[in-house]
């Protein structure tokens, strides 16, 4: 038998029991229905599927069906034999369903089964009163949708509409065996848990963790919220095992201080240091942003001194001004309290980004409008461990850059004229920096041997003007242009030859050119289209004398394809080079016809010096006429298994290779992937040659194929992988760094052993041991191990990817 009732029929209202039963689910999930006054409805299109307004959810029609229905309106309504009540979105079955009107009290018993949102709730007993919402569920089990998360509670105590308290609870994503008794491999438990819908929080008493029955962690009350909302309170903590820290533990805090304002505080226990106190605050607002973090370590015990480090990042939009348009400001601050921070902690201090040994500070007010644009940037730089001077540096000391203090720059960089000179376009660079060092000075004479340099503070005015066309169609392309280098300088202390200041005028012309061919082809079945591209550079700037100005931010271009074709062989403004050259080169690629990608690509290009090259950075040698060496580079990806690129560096002189990487990529499905590189450099004065693998493979894939990837789950439950990166000198026949380890996915939960082994020196390394236990769709427990996956291994894939939750429909019943 079947009763439906509607807000609204001719014959006057519904009967209260076949209205009110919508309040048991309610109140079991604390909310209750508002209602509100009818209102028309308007029908608009929609492409998805919209949730109804809690005023009207209120006034939808209920249904009841049992095998029998009986009762008097507005005294008692019971059924009986497989009652069901639907209303929208919720459905409640019973054995039994009964409502009394005297008390207003509904009761449903004998396999009680509610389904609202995805989410289901069995229990023996329901009993609700409904005007005022108190009652209790017993022996109540859940599963949710969302997370795919169980549990079950001893009771549920229903204190209003918007409260409630739950017994002895326990909760767990493991899932649930078809029969037997469920023993999750790990679960939270509670003795009890209050829920507050109203102010979105929930309280538990006697909370833990366990994990195949051992207790993990413990809180005899604990406060987290009922939503996606933050909230103030504690998070995991971090583990971490170090060969110079010893054990450490973190402890993080978050502050919730407000909607776009707030901060965690990380305090960190280190057994052979003492306490850190690390902490970030992070803030939003419509003209500005930015983050604050800090960390003090009191009286490191193995370094007897207090040790500290902070970062600011800032960025600011500034009100409108005529004067200064578009302006906007941005800070960039990294300070640490000594040279050997870097070192001892390389990877758990909260401002990870300082461990490092260059640390910039620096501020800029950077805008434009137009045509214009311009910037004024002060900066600053920490080196940890610097040289006192340039002189003598020994093998691992490094030299602190010079310092901005301050740097003014202004660019113009107007539309493409018309007319007759159609398509030219004129650019001007302007620039006022002074460079500032704390090094000892160092001045070189031009003629004496040693260090060839000069190492003074002084004050550069740049002056840049650039004109240049081009013409380009599908089959060729033609681009002259002209450049006018101008810098004067302004020294503290006297030259070599005695002056004060310098000037330097240089013009380069530069004629790049190029001629595309393409034709179809066919390789192994498949349509391609093959290109050819020649390529030839001419360059000419005239001699100026520059061995005696100090280089303030000059440096040698990396040799490769594309610095190759650059007319000054240095980045920079301090060394113009001298040149009359010509570069030419050749690359032929295939692509596929179908869907336009590169499958293919080989390049050769060489640099052919006419005249002798005379200016050079420090130290260097002058370049004699002739060839420079051969470049030859070429990429591979002719499915999306394998790839490969490789660059090779050949000196035609000496008839040797001086630098070769090659690096190859197999990848034949999800969570499968093996990098190999091998790098070879004879260009520096410290050989190098270094094979480098990196992988992360499931160790079932070694024996045989494997299932297909589970979207969210990596190849599903019971899978060990194994993951890692070796960089291995074959030289010295070591290894450098190292990061290896093995997950293994149980399906609820995941755990992680690696250990990390990072060279800082030749007689030093860093090593630590990351473990870590992730509980699915809960949290995790340990090291964090996956950020140094991420980093070390290309292409590494988490076994949890975030996934769209699965909708509430599915489980409609």
């Amino acid at each position: 038998m079947r009763l439906a009732s509607q807000p609204h029929t001719p014959c006057g209202p519904a009967p209260a029991a076949a209205r009110r039963p919508l309040a048991v689910l309610a109140a079991l999930l604390g909310a209750a229905p508002a209602l509100a006054p009818a209102q028309g409805l308007v029908l608009q299109p929609s492409l998805t599927l919209q949730e109804l307004p809690a005023a009207l959810r209120a006034r939808l029609p209920v249904t009841v069906e049992g095998a029998r229905i009986a009762g008097r309106v507005d005294e008692r309504l019971d059924v009986e034999g497989g009652a069901v009540l639907r209303r929208h979105d919720l459905v409640l079955r019973a054995d039994t369903l009964s409502h009394t009107s005297a008390d207003d009290t509904a009761i449903a018993q004998g396999h009680v089964r509610v389904v609202r949102l995805g989410n289901v709730y069995e229990g023996t007993r329901l009993q609700l009163k409904l005007d005022t919402f108190e009652g209790r569920f017993d022996d109540v089990r859940f599963e949710l949708g969302r997370t795919g998360g169980q549990g079950e509670a001893a009771r549920v105590d229903f204190l209003d509409e918007h409260r409630s308290v739950a017994h002895r609870v326990r909760y767990s994503t493991c899932p649930r065996p078809a029969s037997g008794p469920w023993q999750p491999a790990w679960a939270v438990t509670a003795d009890e848990v209050r829920l507050d819908m109203a102010s979105d929080t929930g309280e538990a008493r006697g909370g833990r963790l366990e994990f195949q029955g051992v207790p993990l962690l413990a809180a005899p009350w604990l406060s987290f919220p009922l939503s996606d909302a933050r909230k103030s309170g504690w998070l995991p903590p971090t583990l971490n095992l170090d060969n110079t820290s010893g054990f450490e533990t973190t402890v993080p805090y978050y502050l919730n201080l407000a909607p776009n304002r707030d901060a965690t505080l990380y305090p960190t226990l280190m057994t052979r240091r003492g306490l850190d106190l690390g902490g970030e605050y992070r803030y939003l607002e419509p003209t500005y942003s930015g983050q604050l973090r800090a960390a003090y370590l009191p009286n490191d015990s193995l370094r007897s001194m207090d040790r500290w480090a902070y970062a600011v990042q800032h960025q600011h939009t500034l009100p409108a001004l005529d004067w200064l348009p578009g302006a906007g400001l941005r800070l960039n601050l990294n300070r640490v309290s000594d040279d050997d921070y870097w070192r001892d902690f390389p990877r758990t201090s909260v401002i990870t980004n300082l461990s490092q040994r260059l640390l910039s500070n620096e501020a800029v007010l950077s805008g434009g409008q137009g045509e214009w644009s311009y910037s004024l940037l002060a900066q600053r730089w920490q080196t940890l461990g610097a040289a006192p001077s340039i002189v003598n540096i020994p093998a691992e000391t490094i030299v602190a850059p010079y310092d901005r203090v301050p740097s003014l720059a202004l660019r113009w960089r107007p539309a493409a004229w018309g007319g007759a000179l159609e398509g030219w376009r004129l650019s001007a660079d302007a620039e006022l920096t002074q460079f500032r060092t704390d090094r000892t000075p160092v001045v070189w004479d031009g003629v004496s041997a040693g260090e060839q340099r000069s190492d003074v503070n002084g004050t550069r005015t740049l002056g840049v003007l650039r004109l240049s066309r081009r013409w380009e169609t599908p089959g060729w392309f033609v681009e002259p242009s002209v450049q006018l280098h101008a810098r004067h300088y302004r020294f503290e202390q006297a030259l070599g030859d005695g002056r004060r200041s310098a000037s330097v005028v240089l013009p380069t012309a530069a004629l790049d050119a190029g001629l595309v061919f393409e034709r179809a082809t066919t390789w192994g079945g498949r349509a391609l289209a093959q290109t050819l591209e020649p390529r030839i550079l001419l360059a000419a700037t005239p001699y100026r004398d520059q061995r005696l100005l100090p280089v303030y931010d000059s440096a040698a271009y990396d040799f490769n394809l594309a610095t190759i074709y650059a007319p000054n062989p240095y980045a920079g403004n301090d060394r113009i080079a001298d040149a009359r050259t010509v570069t030419y080169g050749i690359t032929t690629r295939l692509y596929a016809q179908d869907s336009g990608a590169e499958l293919a690509s080989l390049g050769v290009a060489q640099r052919v010096r006419l005249r002798e090259q005379r200016v050079t950075l420090p130290n260097e040698t002058a370049l004699a006429t002739g060839r420079s060496d051969i470049l030859i580079g070429s990429t591979l990806h002719w499915d999306r298994q394998w790839s490969f690129t490789g660059t090779w560096q050949f000196n035609t002189e000496q008839r040797t290779s001086v630098r070769t990487v090659l690096s190859a990529r197999y990848q034949p499905g999800a969570y499968r992937v093996l990098n190999v590189a091998y790098r070879n450099n004879e260009t520096t004065g410290a050989r190098s040659r270094l094979l480098d693998i990196a992988w992360q493979w499931p160790l079932a894939a070694l024996g045989g194929s494997m299932p297909s990837a589970v979207p969210g789950q990596a190849l599903g439950p019971g899978r060990w992988y194994g993951v890692g990166r070796v960089n291995y000198s074959l030289l010295e026949r070591r290894v450098v760094d190292l990061v290896a380890g093995f997950e293994y996915d149980a399906g609820c939960w995941i755990g992680r052993i690696v250990l990390e082994r990072l060279q800082q020196s030749a007689s030093q390394a860093n090593q630590r041991i990351l473990f870590q236990l992730e509980f699915s769709g809960f949290s995790r427990l340990g090291s964090n191990p996956l950020q140094a996956l991420r980093q070390h291994i290309p292409r590494y894939q988490y076994l949890r990817e975030d996934v769209d939750p699965p909708s509430r429909f599915q489980r409609y019943e």
